[in-house]
Protein backbone atom coordinates (compact mmCIF):
# COMPACT_ATOMS: atom_id res chain seq x y z
CA UNK A 1 0.00 0.00 0.00
CA UNK A 2 0.97 3.40 -1.19
CA UNK A 3 1.99 5.55 2.18
CA UNK A 4 3.64 8.12 0.67
CA UNK A 5 2.83 11.87 2.08
CA UNK A 6 1.40 14.09 -0.56
CA UNK A 7 -0.28 17.48 -0.94
CA UNK A 8 -3.64 17.55 -0.19
CA UNK A 9 -6.39 18.70 -2.48
CA UNK A 10 -9.65 20.84 -1.72
CA UNK A 11 -11.73 17.65 -1.73
CA UNK A 12 -9.70 15.94 0.47
CA UNK A 13 -9.56 18.63 2.67
CA UNK A 14 -12.34 17.87 5.30
CA UNK A 15 -10.84 14.08 5.55
CA UNK A 16 -7.82 15.81 6.46
CA UNK A 17 -9.37 18.04 9.21
CA UNK A 18 -10.79 14.91 10.48
CA UNK A 19 -7.50 13.15 11.11
CA UNK A 20 -6.33 16.45 12.82
CA UNK A 21 -9.34 15.60 14.76
CA UNK A 22 -9.05 12.30 15.88
CA UNK A 23 -4.69 12.89 16.12
CA UNK A 24 -5.57 15.47 18.72
CA UNK A 25 -8.17 13.58 20.80
CA UNK A 26 -11.08 15.81 20.01
CA UNK A 27 -14.44 14.17 20.10
CA UNK A 28 -15.95 14.20 16.17
CA UNK A 29 -18.69 12.65 14.63
CA UNK A 30 -17.05 12.43 11.48
CA UNK A 31 -16.28 14.30 8.46
CA UNK A 32 -16.65 18.28 9.15
CA UNK A 33 -19.48 20.03 7.44
CA UNK A 34 -19.25 22.75 4.49
CA UNK A 35 -19.34 25.89 6.87
CA UNK A 36 -16.71 24.32 8.73
CA UNK A 37 -14.25 23.40 6.11
CA UNK A 38 -14.76 26.66 4.74
CA UNK A 39 -13.81 28.40 8.18
CA UNK A 40 -10.33 26.34 7.69
CA UNK A 41 -9.67 27.35 4.07
CA UNK A 42 -10.17 30.75 4.60
CA UNK A 43 -6.64 30.87 6.22
CA UNK A 44 -4.78 27.63 5.08
CA UNK A 45 -2.25 27.54 2.13
CA UNK A 46 -3.04 24.04 0.69
CA UNK A 47 0.23 24.09 -1.03
CA UNK A 48 1.38 23.89 2.36
CA UNK A 49 -0.91 21.24 3.73
CA UNK A 50 0.32 17.19 3.41
CA UNK A 51 -1.25 13.78 4.17
CA UNK A 52 -1.33 10.52 4.03
CA UNK A 53 -4.16 8.42 2.96
CA UNK A 54 -4.70 4.89 3.10
CA UNK A 55 -8.06 3.27 1.57
CA UNK A 56 -9.80 6.99 0.89
CA UNK A 57 -8.79 7.49 4.88
CA UNK A 58 -6.36 10.14 5.98
CA UNK A 59 -3.94 8.93 8.30
CA UNK A 60 -1.06 11.81 8.97
CA UNK A 61 -1.43 15.24 8.76
CA UNK A 62 1.34 18.31 8.32
CA UNK A 63 0.90 21.95 7.68
CA UNK A 64 3.14 24.92 7.01
CA UNK A 65 2.66 28.61 7.41
CA UNK A 66 4.54 32.06 7.12
CA UNK A 67 5.73 33.23 9.57
CA UNK A 68 7.81 36.32 11.17
CA UNK A 69 10.42 35.51 14.38
CA UNK A 70 11.79 38.44 16.69
CA UNK A 71 15.45 37.80 16.94
CA UNK A 72 17.48 39.04 19.69
CA UNK A 73 18.03 43.09 19.17
CA UNK A 74 14.32 42.93 17.42
CA UNK A 75 15.45 42.51 13.91
CA UNK A 76 12.55 39.50 12.19
CA UNK A 77 13.42 36.83 9.95
CA UNK A 78 11.63 34.57 8.19
CA UNK A 79 10.21 31.30 9.63
CA UNK A 80 8.20 28.27 8.38
CA UNK A 81 5.86 27.35 10.84
CA UNK A 82 4.71 24.13 11.77
CA UNK A 83 1.38 22.89 13.03
CA UNK A 84 -1.43 20.04 12.86
CA UNK A 85 1.34 17.11 13.29
CA UNK A 86 -0.48 13.99 13.71
CA UNK A 87 -0.28 10.53 12.50
CA UNK A 88 -2.76 8.38 13.49
CA UNK A 89 -2.75 5.37 16.06
CA UNK A 90 -2.99 2.94 13.38
CA UNK A 91 0.07 4.08 10.99
CA UNK A 92 2.61 4.98 13.98
CA UNK A 93 6.08 4.11 13.72
CA UNK A 94 5.90 3.99 9.79
CA UNK A 95 8.35 6.64 9.57
CA UNK A 96 5.29 9.00 7.73
CA UNK A 97 6.16 12.32 10.41
CA UNK A 98 9.81 11.71 8.84
CA UNK A 99 8.98 12.50 5.35
CA UNK A 100 6.02 15.18 5.63
CA UNK A 101 8.71 17.03 7.79
CA UNK A 102 11.68 16.37 5.11
CA UNK A 103 9.57 17.68 2.41
CA UNK A 104 8.66 20.56 4.22
CA UNK A 105 11.99 21.63 6.04
CA UNK A 106 13.32 21.04 1.91
CA UNK A 107 10.65 23.58 0.51
CA UNK A 108 11.14 26.12 3.59
CA UNK A 109 14.83 26.09 2.21
CA UNK A 110 14.27 26.69 -0.55
CA UNK A 111 12.36 29.55 -0.46
CA UNK A 112 14.55 31.11 2.08
CA UNK A 113 13.17 30.69 5.43
CA UNK A 114 15.73 31.06 8.43
CA UNK A 115 14.38 29.07 10.72
CA UNK A 116 11.48 26.62 11.28
CA UNK A 117 9.41 26.97 14.13
CA UNK A 118 6.81 24.87 16.02
CA UNK A 119 4.88 24.12 19.74
CA UNK A 120 6.39 20.65 20.65
CA UNK A 121 3.33 18.60 22.03
CA UNK A 122 5.08 16.26 22.98
CA UNK A 123 9.20 16.73 24.40
CA UNK A 124 10.75 13.69 22.43
CA UNK A 125 9.08 14.10 18.89
CA UNK A 126 11.48 17.10 17.50
CA UNK A 127 14.75 16.84 18.68
CA UNK A 128 15.56 13.86 15.85
CA UNK A 129 14.61 16.72 13.03
CA UNK A 130 17.30 19.56 14.35
CA UNK A 131 14.66 21.18 16.45
CA UNK A 132 15.65 22.74 20.22
CA UNK A 133 13.59 24.40 22.79
CA UNK A 134 14.43 27.85 22.10
CA UNK A 135 11.76 29.67 24.71
CA UNK A 136 10.28 28.43 27.54
CA UNK A 137 7.00 29.39 29.46
CA UNK A 138 6.25 29.77 33.40
CA UNK A 139 2.47 30.18 34.22
CA UNK A 140 1.50 31.39 37.94
CA UNK A 141 -1.46 31.19 40.48
CA UNK A 142 -1.61 33.95 41.79
CA UNK A 143 -3.95 34.16 45.51
CA UNK A 144 -5.29 37.66 45.18
CA UNK A 145 -5.68 38.18 49.16
CA UNK A 146 -2.46 37.12 50.29
CA UNK A 147 -0.42 39.56 47.38
CA UNK A 148 -0.83 42.67 49.52
CA UNK A 149 -2.36 45.13 47.42
CA UNK A 150 -4.80 47.50 48.88
CA UNK A 151 -8.10 46.96 47.92
CA UNK A 152 -8.59 50.67 47.97
CA UNK A 153 -6.40 51.86 45.89
CA UNK A 154 -6.98 53.29 42.04
CA UNK A 155 -5.42 51.42 39.78
CA UNK A 156 -4.01 52.51 37.82
CA UNK A 157 -2.88 55.30 40.20
CA UNK A 158 -2.94 58.71 40.23
CA UNK A 159 0.72 59.63 39.96
CA UNK A 160 0.86 57.10 36.98
CA UNK A 161 -1.39 59.46 34.94
CA UNK A 162 -2.63 56.35 32.84
CA UNK A 163 -5.76 54.90 32.58
CA UNK A 164 -7.83 51.81 31.91
CA UNK A 165 -10.65 50.97 29.64
CA UNK A 166 -12.75 48.08 29.04
CA UNK A 167 -13.41 47.24 25.07
CA UNK A 168 -14.71 45.15 22.94
CA UNK A 169 -12.92 42.53 19.96
CA UNK A 170 -13.68 45.08 17.44
CA UNK A 171 -11.54 47.51 19.79
CA UNK A 172 -8.67 44.87 19.56
CA UNK A 173 -9.43 44.09 15.98
CA UNK A 174 -7.98 48.18 16.09
CA UNK A 175 -5.84 48.49 18.73
CA UNK A 176 -4.13 44.93 19.07
CA UNK A 177 -2.16 44.75 16.07
CA UNK A 178 0.34 47.87 16.22
CA UNK A 179 0.52 47.46 19.77
CA UNK A 180 2.00 43.79 19.44
CA UNK A 181 4.46 45.32 16.75
CA UNK A 182 5.30 47.53 19.24
CA UNK A 183 6.09 44.85 21.87
CA UNK A 184 7.95 42.46 19.27
CA UNK A 185 10.25 45.00 17.91
CA UNK A 186 11.72 44.97 21.92
CA UNK A 187 10.69 40.92 22.65
CA UNK A 188 12.66 38.25 20.92
CA UNK A 189 10.97 35.09 21.11
CA UNK A 190 7.80 36.31 19.72
CA UNK A 191 6.19 35.42 16.06
CA UNK A 192 3.80 37.26 14.12
CA UNK A 193 0.03 37.43 14.10
CA UNK A 194 -1.92 38.53 10.72
CA UNK A 195 -5.05 39.40 10.36
CA UNK A 196 -6.64 36.15 11.04
CA UNK A 197 -5.02 35.91 14.01
CA UNK A 198 -7.01 39.01 15.69
CA UNK A 199 -10.26 37.86 14.03
CA UNK A 200 -9.81 34.81 15.63
CA UNK A 201 -9.01 35.07 18.78
CA UNK A 202 -11.84 37.93 18.99
CA UNK A 203 -14.64 35.28 18.07
CA UNK A 204 -14.24 36.02 14.47
CA UNK A 205 -14.31 32.78 12.31
CA UNK A 206 -14.21 30.46 14.98
CA UNK A 207 -15.29 27.01 13.65
CA UNK A 208 -18.50 25.23 15.18
CA UNK A 209 -16.73 22.66 16.99
CA UNK A 210 -14.73 24.38 18.84
CA UNK A 211 -16.71 26.08 21.55
CA UNK A 212 -16.16 30.15 22.18
CA UNK A 213 -16.83 32.47 25.38
CA UNK A 214 -16.75 36.10 25.08
CA UNK A 215 -13.54 36.80 27.05
CA UNK A 216 -12.79 40.80 29.08
CA UNK A 217 -10.63 43.08 27.12
CA UNK A 218 -8.69 45.57 29.25
CA UNK A 219 -6.68 48.52 27.07
CA UNK A 220 -4.18 50.42 29.19
CA UNK A 221 -3.59 54.21 27.71
CA UNK A 222 -0.61 56.38 28.66
CA UNK A 223 -1.19 59.67 29.97
CA UNK A 224 -0.83 61.03 26.16
CA UNK A 225 -3.53 58.48 25.38
CA UNK A 226 -1.57 55.81 23.55
CA UNK A 227 -2.63 52.12 23.94
CA UNK A 228 0.32 50.98 25.36
CA UNK A 229 -1.04 47.50 27.29
CA UNK A 230 -3.62 44.60 26.46
CA UNK A 231 -5.17 42.44 28.81
CA UNK A 232 -7.72 39.79 28.01
CA UNK A 233 -9.26 37.02 30.50
CA UNK A 234 -12.04 35.49 31.38
CA UNK A 235 -14.10 34.51 34.93
CA UNK A 236 -15.70 31.88 36.10
CA UNK A 237 -18.66 32.17 38.77
CA UNK A 238 -17.70 30.27 41.93
CA UNK A 239 -18.98 31.21 45.38
CA UNK A 240 -18.19 29.56 48.93
CA UNK A 241 -20.06 28.99 52.05
CA UNK A 242 -21.12 32.17 53.59
CA UNK A 243 -21.32 33.65 50.68
CA UNK A 244 -17.55 34.01 50.23
CA UNK A 245 -16.54 34.37 46.37
CA UNK A 246 -13.89 31.88 44.93
CA UNK A 247 -13.58 33.19 41.57
CA UNK A 248 -11.09 32.89 39.20
CA UNK A 249 -10.22 35.19 36.30
CA UNK A 250 -7.74 33.36 33.95
CA UNK A 251 -5.76 35.53 31.60
CA UNK A 252 -5.24 34.76 27.82
CA UNK A 253 -3.30 37.38 26.69
CA UNK A 254 -1.21 40.01 28.28
CA UNK A 255 1.10 42.80 26.52
CA UNK A 256 2.51 45.31 27.27
CA UNK A 257 4.84 47.87 25.77
CA UNK A 258 6.29 49.86 29.06
CA UNK A 259 6.60 48.52 32.13
CA UNK A 260 3.96 50.98 33.90
CA UNK A 261 1.30 49.48 31.09
CA UNK A 262 2.10 45.72 32.42
CA UNK A 263 1.94 47.20 36.14
CA UNK A 264 -1.78 48.85 35.78
CA UNK A 265 -2.82 45.74 34.26
CA UNK A 266 -1.56 43.24 36.84
CA UNK A 267 -3.20 45.07 39.30
CA UNK A 268 -6.20 45.60 37.64
CA UNK A 269 -7.21 42.05 37.04
CA UNK A 270 -5.89 41.30 40.76
CA UNK A 271 -8.27 44.23 41.71
CA UNK A 272 -11.73 43.09 40.38
CA UNK A 273 -13.88 42.32 42.70
CA UNK A 274 -14.81 38.62 43.68
CA UNK A 275 -11.69 37.44 42.13
CA UNK A 276 -9.63 35.64 44.58
CA UNK A 277 -7.52 34.12 42.33
CA UNK A 278 -5.72 35.23 39.01
CA UNK A 279 -3.99 32.37 36.46
CA UNK A 280 -1.68 34.57 34.69
CA UNK A 281 -1.55 32.59 31.20
CA UNK A 282 1.78 31.85 29.30
CA UNK A 283 4.55 34.39 30.54
CA UNK A 284 8.25 34.72 30.01
CA UNK A 285 10.36 32.78 32.80
CA UNK A 286 11.70 35.90 33.98
CA UNK A 287 8.56 38.06 34.02
CA UNK A 288 8.31 40.82 36.22
CA UNK A 289 4.76 39.65 37.60
CA UNK A 290 5.93 37.97 41.07
CA UNK A 291 7.80 40.93 41.47
CA UNK A 292 4.93 43.42 41.00
CA UNK A 293 3.06 42.41 44.23
CA UNK A 294 3.93 42.91 47.42
CA UNK A 295 4.29 39.86 48.14
CA UNK A 296 5.84 37.68 45.42
CA UNK A 297 4.93 34.71 47.73
CA UNK A 298 1.19 34.69 46.56
CA UNK A 299 2.44 33.77 43.12
CA UNK A 300 2.64 30.24 42.26
CA UNK A 301 4.00 28.68 39.93
CA UNK A 302 1.80 26.49 38.12
CA UNK A 303 3.82 25.16 34.97
CA UNK A 304 7.34 25.90 33.70
CA UNK A 305 7.94 23.91 30.15
CA UNK A 306 9.77 24.13 26.57
CA UNK A 307 7.65 26.22 24.44
CA UNK A 308 9.01 27.23 20.70
CA UNK A 309 11.63 25.12 19.28
CA UNK A 310 13.65 26.08 16.47
CA UNK A 311 14.93 24.45 13.69
CA UNK A 312 17.76 26.87 11.83
CA UNK A 313 17.68 26.41 8.24
CA UNK A 314 20.53 28.88 7.47
CA UNK A 315 23.09 29.53 9.71
CA UNK A 316 24.92 32.13 8.52
CA UNK A 317 21.51 34.28 8.59
CA UNK A 318 19.91 33.50 11.72
CA UNK A 319 23.43 34.42 13.74
CA UNK A 320 23.87 37.71 11.68
CA UNK A 321 20.50 38.68 12.25
CA UNK A 322 20.46 38.70 15.96
CA UNK A 323 22.72 41.47 18.08
CA UNK A 324 25.23 40.64 20.42
CA UNK A 325 27.07 42.48 23.29
CA UNK A 326 30.37 41.80 23.53
CA UNK A 327 33.69 41.75 20.96
CA UNK A 328 34.28 38.06 20.22
CA UNK A 329 34.82 35.22 17.64
CA UNK A 330 34.03 31.33 17.66
CA UNK A 331 34.42 28.67 15.24
CA UNK A 332 31.40 26.37 15.28
CA UNK A 333 31.15 23.13 14.06
CA UNK A 334 27.18 22.31 13.50
CA UNK A 335 26.25 19.06 12.64
CA UNK A 336 23.04 18.50 10.55
CA UNK A 337 22.58 14.67 9.15
CA UNK A 338 20.25 16.07 6.59
CA UNK A 339 22.78 18.34 5.17
CA UNK A 340 20.35 21.16 4.91
CA UNK A 341 22.45 23.34 7.36
CA UNK A 342 25.68 22.14 8.52
CA UNK A 343 28.66 22.75 8.52
CA UNK A 344 32.00 24.81 10.14
CA UNK A 345 31.59 28.55 10.45
CA UNK A 346 33.79 31.41 12.08
CA UNK A 347 31.28 33.54 13.62
CA UNK A 348 32.66 36.98 14.88
CA UNK A 349 30.24 39.59 16.85
CA UNK A 350 30.81 43.08 18.39
CA UNK A 351 28.06 45.14 19.12
CA UNK A 352 27.50 47.13 15.79
CA UNK A 353 27.08 43.52 14.03
CA UNK A 354 27.89 40.25 13.42
CA UNK A 355 29.26 38.12 10.54
CA UNK A 356 29.08 34.24 9.89
CA UNK A 357 30.86 32.60 7.01
CA UNK A 358 32.23 28.81 6.40
CA UNK A 359 35.71 28.84 7.03
CA UNK A 360 38.43 25.93 7.29
CA UNK A 361 40.20 27.08 10.63
CA UNK A 362 39.56 24.41 13.70
CA UNK A 363 36.55 24.35 15.29
CA UNK A 364 36.34 25.81 19.04
CA UNK A 365 33.05 24.10 19.58
CA UNK A 366 31.06 21.37 18.05
CA UNK A 367 27.30 20.85 18.08
CA UNK A 368 24.34 19.67 16.68
CA UNK A 369 22.11 21.52 14.97
CA UNK A 370 19.22 21.48 17.65
CA UNK A 371 21.37 23.11 20.54
CA UNK A 372 22.21 25.15 17.99
CA UNK A 373 18.29 26.36 17.86
CA UNK A 374 17.84 25.95 21.69
CA UNK A 375 20.61 28.54 22.04
CA UNK A 376 19.95 31.18 18.88
CA UNK A 377 17.51 33.31 21.00
CA UNK A 378 20.05 33.72 23.86
CA UNK A 379 17.95 31.50 26.15
CA UNK A 380 20.69 28.48 26.34
CA UNK A 381 23.91 27.64 28.26
CA UNK A 382 26.72 26.56 25.95
CA UNK A 383 28.31 25.74 29.39
CA UNK A 384 25.26 23.71 30.35
CA UNK A 385 25.31 22.01 27.12
CA UNK A 386 28.59 20.96 27.62
CA UNK A 387 28.35 19.66 31.26
CA UNK A 388 25.48 17.47 29.35
CA UNK A 389 27.17 16.03 26.91
CA UNK A 390 25.15 18.08 24.35
CA UNK A 391 28.00 20.01 23.13
CA UNK A 392 32.01 19.40 22.69
CA UNK A 393 34.48 21.66 23.68
CA UNK A 394 37.91 21.83 21.71
CA UNK A 395 39.33 24.95 23.04
CA UNK A 396 39.40 25.65 26.61
CA UNK A 397 37.07 27.83 27.99
CA UNK A 398 35.57 28.14 24.18
CA UNK A 399 32.08 27.08 26.15
CA UNK A 400 31.96 30.06 28.44
CA UNK A 401 33.17 32.39 25.33
CA UNK A 402 29.78 31.36 23.60
CA UNK A 403 27.50 31.73 26.83
CA UNK A 404 29.02 35.24 26.59
CA UNK A 405 28.15 35.59 23.12
CA UNK A 406 24.89 34.15 22.74
CA UNK A 407 23.59 35.70 26.16
CA UNK A 408 21.08 37.94 25.90
CA UNK A 409 19.73 40.94 28.71
CA UNK A 410 16.41 39.35 29.46
CA UNK A 411 14.90 36.18 28.37
CA UNK A 412 13.08 34.77 25.26
CA UNK A 413 9.43 34.81 25.30
CA UNK A 414 6.65 33.34 22.65
CA UNK A 415 3.23 34.37 24.06
CA UNK A 416 1.51 32.35 21.37
CA UNK A 417 0.17 28.66 20.21
CA UNK A 418 0.05 27.66 17.06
Amino acid sequence: MNLDPRTVSVAEYPHWLRAVGTGFLRASAGVPGEEEVALHLARTDLDRVQGVFEAGRCVATFRSFAQELTVVGGAKVPADAITAVTVTPTHRRRGLLGRMMAADLAAAKERGDVVASLIAAEYPIYGRYGFGPATWTTKWEIDVPRAGLDPRRAVPSEADGGRIELVDGADVRKLGPGLHSRVAARQHGMVSRDERWWQRNTGMGVPALETWTEPFYAIYRSPDGEADGLIIYRADDRWGDGKQPLNTATVSGMIAATPAAERALWEFVCSIDWITTVRSGHRAPDDLLPLLLPDPRAARVATRADWLWLRVLDVPRALEARTYAIDSALVLEVRDATGLAGGRFLLEVSPSGASCVPTTRDADITLDLAELGALCLGDGSPVRLAALGRLDEHRAGAAATADLVFRAPRRAWCPDVF
